[in-house]
Parts: structure tokens; C-alpha cells; sequence
């Protein structure tokens, strides 16, 4: 067997595997006889078969698979032992080659490899990068407070409806054909203004007759308020009658102690100063996060402009035309930037943690998935989650081997866009939330 390699270019090359008979005849054979002690062959006691007739019957099929083993630990090991860094996989090329396993005795096979671009990340503090704090208003503080009002807020039965009151009873056609006695009217939501009128100031016991159409323009409003599905209303319409049992009204929550209680737990707000404070700290995390983000994001791109080199980008695009079945050559142009950049990054991030001999250790994948699975909780309201309901959850997370190698993956692109940082000169500079958002904006 002979395997060669031919450069096109720094970036592109070919491999080329002859066999010939002797370096898969033994395995062949060897496979034959295997098949020949268990086959089961009508007229034959097991073990007593033909080879001539096992060969006529497998031999084609055994000898495509030990060429396809031989091809692809062959193609492997060199790789291998010549350190080539590829990109994707190899790829097979076919033209000028034909494979005829029952009329030939050696095989020629040549693959197309992406080679992995020689580069050095040159970073020094003439670099520049901003952080930016941002500071919360006293109106952020206010809203925030009013949310966790809202959110902990509850449904109270009122006397006389008001614009943003729900209206609980029967709605009826006029002609009774239609009815849905558990239903739910939102005022607010009534399209018409003049209907919206007769809505308000009703109380338990009273009637309104409205054109449903014209309070409801939409199949799906109607859908909800009749309990039917969109394709059963659509030919619905005329006056409908809804007899009042409730005025539901939502009011939220004091901000008292057990508001206080119930966002950060028992005891730990005992004023509101306190707890208006505890949410300015909340802010300020939440915005911390996002200034660090934004840091690491001009990090990725800076060093990502200040790192040109190329890639082999038509190999690469046949490579995930071959990958992704059901992708398109088209798909793959409009999204190849996108690929390239991120590719880019990972070559750009794997140098850089082997430059600085990056170690991730379970450590820094637990800390960081306890990170993750404490914003989930914050996201629903669960501040007060114990350190070990948060250890505990995490673990169960990374019990699964994609979240942990997610996990993984972020906490080294962390490690690296730290040193990326370190190295850059970073000045500080403070921004309203509104001056932040707009930075975004303009990408």
C-alpha cells in the first residue's frame, strides 16, 4: 500500500491511497473462513460449505469492507502521522478513478483535505477596547418595583367595571344558537369605542348587547370568547348578549412585606428603601452582565479583524454540502460569512489557549452552570433558591453530554476573551441604559 500526498496550495491538498492485493488478501480471506464455520447453507452441515462457494456468494461484499477499513484507517493514520490540521473532513474525489472490486485487483482512491491556515494572534495594548457601565435611573428602579408588583399582583372582585376589568358570564347570540356561559370579556380589548362605553360601569346581574364584530374584528378574539375554535367563528356575527356574573379586576401587589417576601424571601427586605435598593442591585448585575458581553463581543471582533487569514472556502462549502443533506448550495452561500467568522473564531481561540496552555477544569464547568441554572431561576422569580438547590441542579444538567460541552465551550471562549482583554488596552466610559441599547442599534 502507498499513500502520497500532493500540496495545490497552503490551504488545499490531495491524498492518495494505492492497495494492492497483498495488503487485503489475508484479511479477506481470514473474513471468508469466518463466514464459511457459521453459515447456515441448505445441503451443507455448518462448517462444511465450499470456500468456492462462500467466496462466489461474499467474497465481493467482504472485500468492499475490508477496502473500506483499509481506506479509512489508512487516510486516519496518516493524517495522523503528519500532524495535518484539517478543517471539516476529507473528501472524497472521484474523477479518474473507478471501483470495480470483481474485475480488479488494486484500488486507487484520492481525497480532497482543507488544511488549517498558518497564523500568529498579535495583540498588544496599542489595541483599544471600551467598557461600558451603565448606570440605572431612578425611573428603572420605579418600573422594576412596579413589575414585581404586577407580577405578585392577584384578581379582586370589583363593584362597577372599569376600562381594565374583565367581565365574566354568558355570552349569547341573539338568537341563542350560540352560547358559552363560561366566558371571560376583556373591556380593554373591545375594538370599538362606542361598545367599549357599554361595557363599563355594569356590575353582576347586568346585561350588554353588543355587535360581536364590531367589538371583536379578529376570528381568534371571538374564538376565545365563545370557546370554539377560529374555523367554527368565522362565518359568525350580528349582536351577541353577554349576562354579567363577575367583574374580575387585577390589582397588584403593596409593596409591603410580603410582597418583600415573596421576591427575595422571608426576612431578607424588611423596608422599602431596602428592598428599592435590593432591586438597584439586581439592575446593576443584570447590566454588569450585559457590559461584559458587549466587552467580550468587541473583544471576538477586534481580534477576529486584527487576525486576517484565509480559509479554504470552496472546499469547505462542498464539505457542508456533503454534511447537511438537506442544505442547499444556495443555503450555504448566504450563510457562509456567518460560518467563516465563526470557524475563524474557533482557530483564533484553540491558538490562543494552547499559547497559554488553557486547563478547563469540572471546577469552572460546575461554577458555570450553576451560573446558568441561577439565572433561570432569577428569570422566574426564584431569588432565593439555596446554593444547594443550585449545585443540585446544575449537576443534573451536565449530566447531559451536549449541555456539557456547550457548558464547556462558553467557559473556554470565556478564558480566552479574558486574555484577549488583558492584553488590549480597555477604558472605561458610563452610559445611560438608552446610550447602551443604541450601540447595539447600529450593527
Amino acid at each position: 500500500m502507498n499513500v502520497t500526498r500532493e500540496n495545490i496550495d497552503a490551504l488545499n491538498a490531495t491524498v492518495r491511497i494505492d492497495i494492492a492485493k497483498a495488503d487485503y488478501e489475508e484479511k479477506v480471506d481470514k473474513k471468508l473462513r469466518e463466514y464459511r464455520r457459521t453459515a447456515s447453507i441448505r445441503g451443507f452441515r455448518p462448517g462444511h460449505v465450499p470456500i468456492q462457494l462462500i467466496r462466489k456468494m461474499y467474497g465481493t461484499t467482504v472485500l468492499v469492507d475490508e477496502i473500506n477499513n483499509i481506506v479509512s484507517e489508512s487516510l486516519s493514520d496518516y493524517i495522523k502521522n503528519e500532524n495535518l490540521d484539517i478543517l471539516g473532513d476529507p473528501l472524497p474525489k472521484h474523477e479518474g478513478h473507478s471501483f470495480d472490486p470483481e474485475n480488479s485487483e488494486e484500488f486507487s482512491f484520492t481525497f480532497e483535505l482543507g488544511l488549517a491556515p498558518e497564523f500568529e494572534v498579535n495583540l498588544t495594548k496599542k489595541q483599544k477596547l471600551t467598557r461600558y457601565l451603565i448606570e440605572p435611573d431612578t425611573k428603572m428602579v420605579a418600573d422594576y418595583v412596579d413589575n414585581y408588583a404586577r407580577r405578585y399582583g392577584q384578581f379582586i372582585t370589583a363593584e362597577k367595571s372599569e376600562e381594565k376589568d374583565m367581565l365574566k358570564g354568558t355570552v349569547a347570540s341573539a338568537d341563542g344558537t350560540v352560547m358559552n356561559e363560561e366566558a371571560s370579556l376583556s373591556v380593554e380589548m373591545v375594538k370599538d369605542e362606542e361598545i367599549k362605553k357599554e361595557f363599563l360601569g355594569k356590575s353582576a346581574g347586568d346585561t350588554v348587547t353588543f355587535d360581536i364584530r364590531r367589538a371583536f374584528p379578529n376570528d381568534y378574539e371571538i374564538a376565545g370568547l365563545l370557546k370554539k375554535q377560529k374555523d367554527e367563528v368565522k362565518d359568525l356575527g350580528g349582536d351577541y348578549t353577554i349576562t354579567v356574573r363577575e367583574v374580575s379586576r387585577f390589582t397588584p401587589a403593596e409593596n409591603d412585606q410580603e410582597l418583600w417576601d415573596r421576591v427575595y424571601g422571608e426576612g431578607t427586605v424588611n423596608s422599602a428603601a431596602e428592598f428599592e435598593a435590593k432591586v438597584t442591585d439586581e439592575i446593576k448585575e443584570y447590566f454588569n452582565r450585559e457590559t461584559e458581553y458587549k466587552l467580550r463581543t468587541d473583544a471576538r471582533d477586534l481580534v477576529l479583524e486584527k487576525t486576517p487569514f484565509e480559509l479554504p472556502d470552496d472546499f469547505l462549502k462542498r464539505w457542508l454540502l456533503k454534511v447537511n443533506e438537506k442544505t442547499t448550495a444556495e443555503d450555504i452561500e448566504k450563510d457562509f460569512d456567518h460560518f467563516r467568522d465563526d470557524l475563524r473564531w474557533q482557530l483564533i481561540k484553540n491558538r490562543v489557549a494552547k499559547n497559554n496552555e488553557l486547563k478547563i477544569t469540572e471546577e469552572e464547568i460546575l461554577d458555570e452552570a450553576k451560573a446558568f441554572t441561577r439565572a433561570q431561576f432569577a428569570q422566574y422569580g426564584l431569588h432565593y433558591a439555596t446554593d444547594e438547590q443550585i449545585t443540585s441542579f446544575a449537576r443534573d444538567f451536565l449530566k447531559k453530554e451536549e449541555e456539557a460541552r456547550r457548558i464547556a465551550e462558553k467557559v473556554l471562549d470565556t478564558r480566552v476573551l479574558g486574555i484577549i482583554i488583558d492584553t488590549v488596552k480597555v477604558d472605561d466610559k458610563t452610559v445611560t441604559p438608552e446610550e447602551f441599547n443604541k450601540l447595539f442599534g447600529n450593527k
